[in-house]
């Protein structure tokens, strides 16, 4: 399990790097490893791409 500090290190760099579609890329990073049956691996990439949403701020949608 990867730490809640690196998840958002993750997130943040992910969204600077690709901007909002860093979203869209986490999402199906973790549908990817669900169907490869690691369910680990996605539920961190979840994470992930809930940390960006959250950091995206509530002015997207």
């Amino acid at each position: 399990m990867i730490p809640e500090t690196q998840i958002h290190t993750i997130a943040r760099q992910m969204l600077e790097k690709h901007g909002l579609e860093a979203i869209a890329q986490a999402a199906q990073k973790a549908v990817a490893c669900e169907s490869r049956g690691e369910a680990e691996e996605a539920k961190e990439w979840r994470h992930i791409e809930d940390a960006m949403k959250i950091m995206r701020g509530p002015h997207h949608s």
